[in-house]
């Protein structure tokens, strides 16, 4: 890494950290100290650092090309090929949240192990699981508690299951095809952990000797851990690799994975991945240091700012080409690391809103630029049935499937987004993927038109997230061949300069394959 990227990399990462040291992130406690209700609060505070986060980036970008003659944005968006540090499998994959507890009334592992074929059918690959530990009861929030109250990391949570049922449930799983990864809780513990008795010395204490919460974020119903103490260290390795070992998970999503050191996450990974290939994912979107040797993902919460404006009439291409020619940066995203892309997950769900009141009329098209954007797609619980209410956190609140989930408009356009990515090369998950090329298109800010391109394989996006018919003539250049439009099926020929109409939130998709 050169000087200038690496003094870049620093001081972006010392004034972010600043900046989150003062605002907990939108979790699952609920709202934040004197946050004006759950909604406003964790909007605005989210909005707030999204925002400072682009500014601090963009600004980053200037000082670090100063001198070169090239502006940040106009540079390569392609990095140089690096060794992959993520399980070959993982290449074509996207990645389904599971919220075990709402997806069924049951909310077990046996009744959501029902769904495995309508999934497969969706396309998704990775198999994200809320946590599946049991929670704690002392300060519990609401009558069932938080997914992430964790009172033992070894055991399941009875309420899903037992842990013969789990370990059915990953092996159905992998017999189709899945990958399973847990979500992790290293960061805090349930009060009711037997660690809190048996090793004060392991959890964060004040002046008065008296273990407390992760500090400034309000969420009471957890106990800080200290990762000072080389026995915590010991225990928490030992824990995660119960489940890789034992249970036979092919990874992790790492809850508030910037609150805990990096050169843990680092030996616990190394261990990890001496048992079997692991896929990490931190959310995190402050610290790329996580991202150099324990995680291939994190959040890419700065474009889901980007897509909000959108969501609210504020419809610019120039602001997300800029966002991604940032991300494109080694500084950002080092050694073939990438973003996790997504239009909504647990925590946006309960907490800020469905994606329907996030991104209005404009879901479809933003939909298929997380998929088609460099970076790895998400796709949410419920989301491929336009699930349009919010999930209760600490309470039983199912989601109701309908009769024919595969008729759902949303959820074909996921079905047909997965396969392509399959088929296409150019579409492939972070530096297997192609590179992007954004097309012209007569200056046309509320229309996007880019491509992905590896080799022969190519594919073209025209998304208008706006809310006006819009017209443009794109210009393909060399792209300009025969393709198959994703819509309905069929060929088409592309030409090196062509007129195009997109209606109101319309979107085109053409590939190779």
């Amino acid at each position: 890494m050169g000087a200038a990227v690496s003094r870049r990399r620093g001081w972006v990462a010392v004034l972010r950290t600043a900046l989150m040291r003062g605002v907990a992130p939108v979790r699952d406690a609920g709202p934040l100290p004197g946050a004006a209700g759950v909604r406003g609060g964790h909007r605005s505070v989210r909005a707030a650092v999204a925002a400072l986060t682009l500014l601090l980036i963009a600004v980053a970008g200037g000082l670090a090309t100063a001198g070169s003659g090239t502006p940040a944005a106009a540079q390569s968006l392609t990095r140089a090929p690096a060794a992959p540090t993520y399980p070959d499998w993982f290449r074509d994959a996207t990645i389904y949240e599971v919220n075990i507890r709402q997806f069924t009334k049951a909310g077990t592992f046996k009744a959501f192990q029902a769904h495995l074929p309508r999934l497969k059918t969706l396309g998704v690959k990775v198999l994200w699981l809320m946590p599946i530990h049991p929670i704690g009861e002392q300060k519990r929030l609401g009558t069932l508690g938080s997914y992430y109250s964790v009172r033992d990391y070894t055991k399941v949570n009875p309420e899903f299951g037992t842990a013969k049922d789990f370990k059915a449930l990953v092996a159905a799983a992998h017999k189709q095809g899945f990958k399973v990864i847990l979500d992790w809780v290293a960061n805090h513990t349930a009060w009711d952990n037997p660690w809190v008795s048996a090793h004060p010395d392991w959890y964060t204490q004040n002046n008065n000797g008296e273990i407390i919460s992760p500090a400034g974020t309000g969420w009471s119903d957890v106990a800080d851990l200290d990762y000072s103490s080389a026995g915590l260290r010991a225990a928490m390795t030992d824990a995660l690799k119960v489940w890789v070992r034992d249970y036979d998970v092919d990874g992790f999503r790492c809850d508030v994975a910037g609150m805990v050191p990096t050169d843990f996450w680092e030996q616990a990974v190394a261990k990890l991945r001496a048992i079997k290939p692991v896929l990490m994912l931190a959310e995190n979107q402050s610290n790329a240091d996580l991202l150099d040797n324990a995680f291939l993902l994190n959040y890419n919460w700065s474009l889901l700012a980007e897509l909000r404006n959108i969501g609210v009439g504020w419809v610019d291409n120039s602001r997300i080409r800029d966002l991604i020619a940032q991300q494109a940066d080694e500084s950002a995203y080092p050694g073939g690391s990438m973003p996790m892309n997504f239009v909504t997950n647990h925590d946006e769900n309960s907490w800020n809103g469905t994606e329907y009141e996030e991104l209005g009329a404009a879901v479809p098209p933003l939909t298929v630029m997380t998929f088609t954007l460099p970076g790895a797609p998400m796709v949410y619980t419920g989301q491929e049935i336009a699930l349009k209410k919010r999930l209760k956190f600490f309470d039983k609140d199912e989601v109701v499937w309908p009769a024919k989930p595969a008729d759902v408009a949303i959820g074909q356009l996921i079905t047909k987004l997965t396969a392509v990515k399959k088929a296409n090369p150019a579409l492939f998950n972070g530096d297997a993927g192609g590179s992007l090329r954004w097309l012209g298109n007569g200056d046309v800010s509320e229309v996007f038109t880019y491509a992905r391109v590896l080799g022969s394989s190519r594919v073209v996006v025209m998304l208008n997230p706006s809310d006006t018919a819009q017209k443009v003539t794109v210009s393909l250049g060399t792209l300009a061949g025969k393709y198959k439009r994703m819509s309905d099926g069929k060929s088409v020929t592309l030409a090196a300069k062509a007129s195009y109409s997109l209606p109101a939130y319309g979107w085109q998709v053409y590939t190779t394959k």
